[in-house]
């Protein structure tokens, strides 16, 4: 008697445990988010998008947006620096639970993942020291230069599609520093970018842009199939709505650059 009781509460744990990962299998993104309380976005270090203030703090238009939306699920949300080439497989592996970096809407990304709706325009621009920029003022007066590009970004692809020579780099930061030290002739990196972080009062005053080099689109990149960009859609209305999406804007001096919701 006692062998078989034994064997019948065996089952019932092992039924108990497949039902267990049978609802855990059929939840959906919000309701695992939900569940943790914690959203977590995958980043680099990007002004005027995503930076650390004094304290270590980020900040910027992105990472305050990715705070809003939080509060607006109800959780918290956290920050993860990553290897932006690597962002598919960290979203895949639930390392993290979006990519919301400025992110180009390209169509290998909205092929892989699960996209909001564009928020913000931008272009890829050539960065090349401010004493030379004379010289190269279009795409086919760079034909010649050696770019840094970040590793999978949309500066990266235009560099391929334009035929430039190019070596790649762990994220934007990087390829400033490789014009800036002269081990590079020229970089390609978010317009945005550029306006935040080259010319007079930053620290790359010797550093310009010249050539745009495409337009596009950021969005946020979600897991494919999540409903999660759906309901950052509905978030992203509203903010335009009531004027909140503007006002973090304007405090990263990107209101020029929002599309309206």
């Amino acid at each position: 008697m006692k062998k078989i009781t034994s064997l019948f509460l065996s089952l019932i744990m092992i039924a108990t445990i497949f039902c267990a990962c049978g609802d855990k299998k059929d939840q959906t993104d919000l309701e695992y988010i939900k569940e943790k309380g914690t959203l977590v976005v995958g980043i680099t270090d990007f002004a005027p998008m995503d930076y650390q203030d004094k304290d270590g703090k980020w900040i910027g238009f992105d990472a305050d947006l990715a705070k809003a939306f939080g509060e607006y699920l109800g959780v918290d949300v956290e920050f993860s620096l990553i290897t932006w080439s690597n962002k598919i497989m960290e979203l895949d592996g639930r390392t993290i639970d979006c990519a919301w970096n400025g992110m180009t809407l390209s169509s290998d990304v909205l092929a892989a993942m699960e996209c909001s709706n564009a928020y913000c325009k931008n272009a890829q621009v050539v960065i090349v020291p401010a004493d030379k920029a004379d010289q190269y003022q279009t795409a086919e007066s760079c034909k010649d230069l050696k770019f840094a590009v970040e590793a999978g970004s949309a500066g990266r692809d235009v560099a391929k599609e334009n035929g430039f020579k190019y070596i790649e780099v762990i994220d934007q930061a990087t390829a400033l520093q490789e014009v800036a030290a002269g081990t590079s002739d020229a970089a390609i990196v978010d317009w945005l970018m550029a306006g935040a972080m080259i010319g007079e009062g930053t620290g790359y005053a010797n550093l310009t842009y010249t050539v745009e080099l495409n337009d596009e689109e950021y969005g946020v990149g979600f897991r494919k199939g999540s409903n999660l960009a759906g309901e950052l859609n509905k978030f992203l209305k509203q903010s335009y709505d009531d004027g909140t999406l503007m006002n973090i804007a304007q405090k990263y001096n990107i209101a020029d650059h929002i599309i309206a919701q």
